[in-house]
């Protein structure tokens, strides 16, 4: 593994830890500080009000002003570190513009990913040092948790929804992916790797594996295979809304409700379709819960984002 120069929290190897430390110390060394200065004053009281001391006890008529110092103070102080802690937690769940997607399915108890381009890894994944990646997480069955200490990042992956981590990593070599969420008997062997490669090796790795297709035409295999080009075509006779260039666009519903088709609503469109009918449509179309996994949804959704923009 790659650690670079020596920190006291163990290896940077992304953007996002150099911030989460330096949050992380500025807590301690504040927390420290109060702490220490508390302890300090019990022991200047103890020993210089102890008892038969001969020192003046007469309280202070008025304390206003130090009861305001040591109320403002402390409150200006935390105040700071949350809106720098809310700086950092908003930054980490904005991914920037043309991040390489990989999906990411965990289940009892290995973790599954794939690159856009079709390349599947078990338990590793293998990035680009210097480039955003963005990750699309959900799980087949429990609650896990994406977990890369080297990075500072940990999220959870829920099933039945999509959870998302972006990062980029900073330093070339391999990082340790735990499981942070206990997950079954097995959760401790929930283990994998990240491996982080200049950018001309990253590519050249991408092409060198087995040929397989990317997501999205697995994802249009997958959209005629089930038989849904049977009703969202254009040259069908059944009544059903087109979705091409439906990702993202704004849909209004039966109810008389409005929604952006974000991933979640087409997820929820295959699986639960009853949930948003579509205005001037009939609620007839079945549901593929049981029928599709979560790589297959994946794919699918996938798919329909290359059919175009709104």
């Amino acid at each position: 593994m790659t650690t670079g120069a020596w920190h006291l929290l163990g290896p940077q190897a992304s953007t996002a830890a150099a911030r989460t430390d330096a949050l992380f110390l500025a807590m301690l060394l504040l927390c420290g500080a109060v702490a220490a200065g508390l302890c300090t004053l019990v022991v200047v009281f103890s020993i210089r009000y102890r008892r038969g001391a001969n020192v003046d006890r007469t309280p202070p008529r008025d304390a206003t002003r130090l009861e305001v110092a040591w109320t403002l103070t402390p409150l200006v102080i935390f105040f700071g570190i949350f809106a720098w802690s809310a700086h950092d937690y908003v930054g980490e769940q904005r991914p920037p513009p043309g991040a390489l997607p990989v999906t990411v399915v965990a289940k009892q108890w290995m973790w599954k990913l794939q690159h856009r381009e079709g390349r599947r890894e078990i338990n590793e994944l293998h990035v680009p040092r210097g480039e955003p990646v963005v990750l699309t997480m959900s799980s087949e069955d429990a609650i896990h948790s994406f977990f890369v200490p080297a990075f500072r990042l940990k999220q959870d992956v829920l099933p039945g929804r999509w959870t998302r981590l972006w990062f980029t990593a900073t330093e070339a070599g391999e990082f340790p992916l735990f499981c942070a969420e206990y997950c079954g008997t097995e959760h401790s062997r929930m283990i994998g790797r990240i491996v982080v490669m200049p950018p001309a090796d990253f590519g050249r790795w991408l092409r060198s594996g087995p040929a397989q297709p990317s997501r999205a035409q697995y994802g249009f295999a997958l959209f005629r295979q089930l038989g849904c080009s049977g009703c969202h075509d254009a040259r069908s006779t059944i009544h059903a809304p087109l979705l091409d260039g439906i990702a993202g666009r704004t849909v209004h519903l039966a109810d008389g409700r409005s929604v952006v088709a974000d991933d979640q609503y087409l997820r929820d469109s295959i699986l639960v379709p009853e949930k948003d009918i579509v205005a001037g449509f009939a609620p007839v179309m079945p549901s593929f819960a049981g029928q599709v996994g979560e790589e297959d949804l994946d794919a699918l959704v996938e798919y329909l984002h290359s059919t175009g923009s709104p």
